[in-house]
């Protein structure tokens, strides 16, 4: 699945201070753009996740060039951590950054867990294209921008996943505007480390229907 690219790293202008991140640019034309955020700061959560790591590759196989960044207080990002709000400014500076990069194309919107929260509240808030939700934590989090949204919405969400259960998130998304669309990963729970390659296959169909990439 892995398709060649290039690799650029970026220090974005954030409400905080510098925002380090990474664009990973597909080989060929880009048909589209994406910004993906990392899980929950204060647990662990970075650009380099495997969740996101493998999120990205996945949108490179589609055409899509990629971009991830560390929220405030990650890595060489400054500012410090600010509960969501100042996250989501964070993921609207990024956004803003990749559309005059690439202006034109497409932009999907989301995220992995706490990302997942922050990226698709952010793409509904700023004019996303698509948005895409990797493992919602719906035991945690609501996610009002993105029911109330009426762009494209792809879900992927793993079936044994303890802070977004199966019922729970198949009731959300039943009740988002269409278009909307489930993906399940079996075997696996919320992190996805039991079936990575499976995960990373399941992200590219979503990411497919949502810029209309044969699947």
């Amino acid at each position: 699945m892995p398709v060649a690219s290039k690799l650029v790293p970026l220090d974005l202008a954030g409400p905080a201070g510098r925002l380090e991140a990474l664009l990973d640019l597909p080989d060929g034309e880009a048909r589209a753009a994406a910004l993906v955020c990392h899980p929950h700061p204060l647990h662990g959560g970075t650009m380099h996740t495997h969740a996101v790591f493998r999120a990205m590759r996945a949108l490179r196989s589609r055409q899509a060039a990629v971009l991830r960044f560390n929220f405030r207080g990650i890595g060489r990002s400054e500012g410090r951590h600010d509960f969501g709000e100042g996250e989501r400014a964070d993921a609207a500076a990024a956004l803003a950054v990749l559309r005059e990069r690439f202006p034109g194309l497409p932009i999907i919107c989301g995220g992995f867990s706490f990302g997942a929260w922050v990226g698709l509240a952010t793409g509904a808030r700023h004019g996303a294209a698509a948005l895409l939700g990797l493992g919602l934590p719906t035991r945690m989090y609501a996610f009002p921008e993105a029911e109330g949204s009426g762009v494209p919405k792809a879900v992927v969400q793993a079936e044994g996943d303890g802070f977004g259960p199966r019922d729970e998130v198949a009731a959300l998304v039943a009740r988002w505007r269409p278009p909307a669309r489930l993906f399940w990963v079996p075997n696996a729970s919320h992190l996805f480390v039991e079936a990575l390659d499976r995960y990373e296959a399941t992200v590219a169909a979503a990411a497919g229907w949502l810029i209309g990439a044969p699947n």
